[in-house]
């Protein structure tokens, strides 16, 4: 069982924009620090330079809203440009509420806030970034790339920020991983006293993202942490795991 974890922030990747090759930009940031990847490692790479590397980009001022965007941003003072991408990036809304919010299902089964799309930290309020079109792929693309360049294939989430029914706050999670499992299945296992444990199934890869976001931060602009000392386990199953099936959510 892990006893001890180091969180180790990169610094010195560049701003990143569309075409570039983020495990190169992490392979060099990791060797100017003088910190050797290795295959135990966990990277947690931030979605925001995922979807500037893949181009996942959008002017505002190319959008044109339509009539139901121009009536709810102009009800709670949005910008109705960013209320049509929110619908276009949206396989169902699951609710519209006070203060503008809208809570979507994105295609890739993802329940958030505003389908992912996002202006903060980005061209200046008048850019939008979308969230990856494959997450996972995301995922895979870097461990492979660090493959190649260093001989070397740690762990990768991809993360961002979610918020949480009947918390405050938002919090990073998982949306896309490879290599790492990303739900630990306790059930079966004895607890503490012996006793059979029935329903705990732990989210590794959210825990990970979470506690990653500590170190990275939302403004320093460290989007890349090296997670140093889990012992985690090896599966290709993916983030996906962690999205709650349909049939068993309460709150549809």
């Amino acid at each position: 069982m892990t006893a001890r974890l180091e969180l180790i922030a990169l610094d010195g990747i560049p701003e990143v924009a569309a075409g570039d090759d983020l495990a190169a930009l992490i392979a060099a940031s990791a060797d100017a620090s003088g910190l050797g990847l290795t295959d135990e490692d966990v990277l947690v790479v931030t979605q925001k330079i995922v979807s500037k590397a893949e181009g996942r980009l959008v002017e505002l001022a190319s959008v044109q809203p339509s009539d139901f965007a121009h009536d709810w941003a102009r009800r709670w003072g949005k910008d109705p440009r960013q209320v049509e991408l929110v619908l276009l990036e949206s396989a169902a809304i699951v609710r519209m509420g006070p203060g503008g919010l809208i809570i979507s299902r994105t295609r890739h089964g993802l329940v958030c806030a505003n389908a992912g799309v996002d202006v903060s930290n980005v061209g200046g309020g008048e850019v939008a970034s979308l969230l990856p079109v494959d997450r996972e792929a995301s995922a895979r693309a870097i461990r492979d790339g660090l493959r190649q360049r260093i001989g070397v294939a740690p762990a990768v989430i991809v993360s961002d920020s979610f918020g949480r029914p009947w918390r405050n706050g938002i919090v990073n999670v998982a949306i896309g991983s490879s290599g790492i499992e990303a739900l630990l299945d306790l059930r079966g296992a004895p607890d503490a006293a012996g006793r059979e444990m029935q329903a705990t199934v732990i989210a590794v890869a959210d825990e990970l993202a979470s506690a990653a976001d500590l170190v990275g931060g939302k403004v320093e602009q460290r989007p890349v942490v090296v997670v140093r000392g889990y012992d985690w386990r090896s599966s290709d199953a993916g983030a996906s795991v962690l999205v709650m099936e349909r049939e068993r959510d309460l709150f549809p």
